[in-house]
């Protein structure tokens, strides 16, 4: 199992003091530090992306890409040799510079920016968008506004890759990572967004967590 111990001390921490996005610099620090772990930093490409694209690629000429919450970069650095124009954002400095020394060529542009308050020229902007693991880190009052952020960042045309841990509405809320239920992700529907697939499935892959349940839902945007 990920050690998430630190993660959820500071996440508690700062949730107390009224800073819900305050602690991922934080553990991104003492990572860099080598004082804790961050547990969502594989250092490959999330395994369900890689998935979707190998049945379902997509055209990318003259297309532009966002990640969210992008980390590391891994995820990022997959999009870029697809074809795609691609920018990643974290809410961690620390995250961003760490990606920008690991990938020195990079052809992504990264940038420290929040998801609940992002650039105003994103808006519209993007051809694909990947969210992976973000929602599930923010507490319950904050994900309809982070969901309304994500979603005015699709062009008309565009698709959204969303993927999730996953719960039933009356399955307890556990620790974070909070799985989402079908009907939070709903939300994206409410906001203008059109549900193109739906997947939930039992992910065996991941050998450090087997047996997580997730959604994969791709969404499209039409003007």
């Amino acid at each position: 199992m990920k050690d998430r111990t630190r993660a959820r001390e500071l996440a508690a921490e700062f949730n107390r003091k009224g800073d819900p996005t305050g602690w991922f610099e934080q553990l991104y620090r003492e990572g860099e530090a080598g004082k804790s772990t961050v547990p969502w930093a594989n250092l490959f490409p999330n395994p369900h992306l890689l998935d979707f694209w190998k049945f379902h690629p997509q055209p990318t000429a003259g297309k532009s890409a966002l990640t969210i919450g992008s980390g590391l970069g891994d995820d990022a650095e997959q999009l870029a040799p697809w074809g795609f124009r691609t920018t990643a954002f974290d809410i961690s400095e620390t995250a961003i510079r760490t990606s920008r020394k690991r990938f020195p060529t990079t052809k992504v542009e990264y940038l420290a920016a929040n998801l609940l308050d992002p650039p105003s020229t994103w808006r519209r902007a993007f051809h694909f968008v990947f969210e992976a693991n973000t929602l599930q880190v923010l507490p319950a009052a904050l994900r309809p506004r982070a969901i309304e952020r994500i979603a005015g960042f699709l062009c008309p045309g565009g698709l959204l890759l969303v993927i999730a841990r996953a719960r039933e509405p009356f399955d307890p809320e556990g620790q974070m990572p909070w799985p989402l239920t079908r009907a939070e992700l709903s939300a994206f529907t409410a906001v203008g967004l059109k549900e193109l697939s739906f997947e939930d499935f039992l992910d065996l892959g991941d050998l450090a967590e087997p047996g997580v349940r997730r959604f994969r839902a791709l969404y499209g945007f039409t003007a």
